[in-house]
């Protein structure tokens, strides 16, 4: 449904996006992820045809977005990061002229209406005026007012910006029951969201693509094995150093809580027998042996640790 290809924008000589290529599948719910200011909106404002790429080139749906950008705009629903509202009208007259923006008009706008109110939960506030709304339903309101015309594409511009923590649940849960029925591409600095959200991550550092794929196969390309928190009674240095000692231990990093570790082994080698046998056989005790793979956090900060010292050499 959306193909760029060696996308690339620049600013006057200042280069936002550079040399970007991706793919996002019919019914996909895709995530961009990147840090503030990493070129994530402009990428979003090319693929709507809010401006032209300086170069290459964005096809949704199979259409050029510079050689046929209004059928393009009719098959995509967006909610910027600042939802352009009109304050002093009621939901149900701003959904009506947004409405009549995409060419609807009569009894096919009016039940438009009530459908995306019924989807987005304003079906009790329609007739409030946008100003007396709290954030969370404005932002129901945004939302609304890209899902007029039923379009086949959803791009969303940090959709939980200044939203509190239980209206972020309610926006988060609205975005995944989307998926499915159409494609929906999701920018967003904030981690649990995309990896709540979403199926695949792009992730986008100063400009460019550093990183695709699943939450988890991101973990597993960074992590490069599997990691395992022990907490054991005995002398840390001697515990260490026993762990160390075991074939396929590759870390062992004390944690900040007194007696536990975390042991970083090889990929594909399952040492947790070998190491609860070390811990029984030295007389320690051993309180907790589990799992604890990255986070898509750790994940994160990691590769765009590594990018940021790759530029710098």
């Amino acid at each position: 449904m959306i193909v760029a290809e060696k996308l690339t924008k620049f600013y006057g000589l200042k280069p936002a996006v550079q040399d970007i290529s991706f793919h996002v599948n019919q019914g996909e719910i895709v995530g961009f992820l990147g840090p503030n200011g990493a070129g994530k909106t402009t990428i979003l404002r090319t693929l709507t045809c809010f401006m032209p790429p300086t170069s290459g080139k964005v096809l949704i749906g199979g259409l050029d977005t510079r050689k046929d950008s209004l059928q393009v705009r009719k098959k995509i629903g967006f909610l910027p990061e600042n939802v352009p509202l009109y304050n002093d009208l009621s939901v149900d007259r701003f959904l009506a002229f947004s409405g009549s923006v995409k060419g609807l008009a009569g009894k096919e706008l009016t039940n438009e209406i009530d459908r995306v109110a019924g989807i987005c939960g304003l079906v009790e506030h329609k007739k409030r005026l946008i100003k007396h709304l709290s954030k969370g339903l404005k932002q129901r309101v945004g939302l609304a007012q890209a899902l007029l015309n039923d379009p086949s594409i959803l791009i969303l511009d940090e959709p939980t910006t200044g939203l509190d923590p239980a209206q972020i649940v309610e926006i988060r849960d609205l975005i995944r029951n989307l998926g499915g029925q159409r494609t929906v591409l999701l920018s967003s600095h904030i981690l649990p969201e995309v990896s709540q959200v979403c199926k695949r991550v792009i992730i986008v550092n100063q400009g460019r693509i550093i990183a695709e794929d699943t939450p988890e196969g991101l973990t597993e390309q960074v992590q490069k094995g599997r990691r395992t928190v022990l907490s054991i009674d005995g002398p840390a240095a001697e515990v260490k150093k026993k762990l160390l000692s075991l074939d396929g231990v590759s870390r062992v990093e004390e944690a900040e809580q007194e007696g536990t570790f975390l042991v970083e082994s090889v990929s594909g080698e399952n040492i947790r027998p070998l190491m609860a046998k070390a811990v029984v056989e030295s007389n320690w005790g051993l309180r907790e042996m589990r799992s604890k793979d990255l986070s898509l956090e750790d994940v994160f900060i990691k590769l765009i640790t590594e990018e940021e010292k790759d530029i710098e050499s």
